[in-house]
């Protein structure tokens, strides 16, 4: 498991190291246009990164059994902030969601925390519940209720693409506990139909599902943004155009720096670096699936899939809109695309994932003496 650690560690610095070259050629002409300082973004992403590693240094040092003492805390403190986020004059209204807090000079989204809130949160109930897992109060009502209240309060805001992320992995939390299929069939079933009725209520959103089937009859409203990241994919080549030459960041492709940093990336380096990439991300989430086998209770078993599945839907789902597979979504790209909280409170989560593949080694290393010693005293 140190091997695992220190492999997903390297895999991490490497995206964190791409993410930055990409965001300092991505940026500079918005910072310019917007701030008068082309290194505006590239700097708060600097900044947010430190305090992310410094998180995750933190998180793989704290025994990852203490988080399940802190769950019910935190979930508490990630509702009453959701909720302030919703609170004319306390929320910061931005494109018509409400989805930020101010505190001081810093814009923090409080549904970045609220991902791992849930994750640790359900996994310790699941954990607790173990023996009752398959029983409907315990086993589904109650974990799912937790999960609905997140999913409820973020699609408020509204974000439908962090919405249907929390549950999907709240949702493949509870079915890795135990929990009965059938019951998570019908709320998987029932929030699918949730979905649709609000998406077919919401003018905007059903055109972006419409212009997600017909791009060229939308092209100049709602598949704008995917038309012109397709665009920079079909001129990239196997090598790009080479960095900083992009075409498209150049007031083609809104939010550029953002949601869809990847064809910025495809763009520039080309179809092989965007390839590189994906690998790097499934090489991230095969890391996070044998951490997960490999703990040492139901807990920390749970907790390292949660995050796991958190970061690689987060990514998939990202590369999935940016290449034309999904409906378009406001999802950043982990580790590559701007977005201080997202970016911070990810580290922070590998660097639990980290402690939990520590914990594991260690406790391996000393069951492996005591059966020498046993053994020894045996002879």
């Amino acid at each position: 498991m140190w091997k695992t650690a220190t492999l997903l560690t390297a895999i991490v610095m490497i995206l964190l190291a791409i993410g930055i070259v990409i965001l300092a050629s991505t940026s500079g002409i918005q910072s310019e246009e917007h701030y008068g300082n082309p290194y505006h973004f590239l700097t708060r992403q600097v900044v947010a990164m430190i305090l992310g590693a410094v998180a995750a240094v933190v998180a793989s040092r704290f025994p990852y059994i203490h988080w399940k003492k802190l769950a019910v805390f935190m979930g508490v403190v990630s509702v009453i902030m959701l909720v302030m986020t919703l609170t004319p004059g306390v929320g910061i209204k931005v494109g018509g969601s409400h989805r930020w807090l101010r505190f001081g000079p810093l814009n923090v989204q409080p549904s970045e925390f609220a991902k791992f809130s849930m994750i640790v949160l359900v996994s310790m109930w699941a954990s607790v519940m173990q023996r009752r897992i398959k029983t409907f109060w315990k086993g589904a009502v109650a974990p799912l209720a937790v999960i609905g209240l997140f999913c409820v309060l973020i699609l408020a805001e509204p974000d439908y693409g962090s919405t249907i992320l929390v549950g999907a992995v709240g949702l493949l939390i509870l079915f890795l506990a135990g929990t009965r299929i059938s019951y998570l069939s019908v709320a998987t079933i029932s929030g699918i139909s949730l979905m649709v009725i609000m998406i077919m209520n919401n003018e905007l959103r059903l055109r972006r599902i419409m212009a997600f089937m017909n791009p060229e009859k939308y092209y100049e409203r709602e598949s704008y943004q995917l038309v012109q990241a397709l665009f920079a994919f079909v001129s990239a080549g196997a090598r790009g155009t080479g960095l900083g030459e992009g075409l498209q960041k150049r007031y083609y492709l809104p939010e550029a720096h953002t949601d869809f940093i990847f064809a910025i990336l495809g763009e520039e380096l080309g179809i092989v670096a965007s390839v590189g990439v994906l690998l790097l991300y499934f090489g991230l989430f095969l890391c996070g699936v044998w951490i997960s086998m490999n703990a040492k209770d139901m807990f920390g078993r749970l907790l390292a899939f949660g995050i796991t599945a958190m970061i690689a839907l987060q990514a998939a789902a990202n590369i999935a809109v940016v290449t034309g597979c999904m409906p378009t979504k406001g999802l950043p790209l982990p580790l590559i695309s701007y977005g201080g909280t997202n970016l911070a409170v990810n580290l922070m989560m590998i660097g639990v994932l980290i402690n939990i593949a520590l914990e594991n080694a260690r406790s391996s290393s000393s069951g492996k003496v005591d059966a020498v010693r046993d053994r020894f005293h045996s002879l």
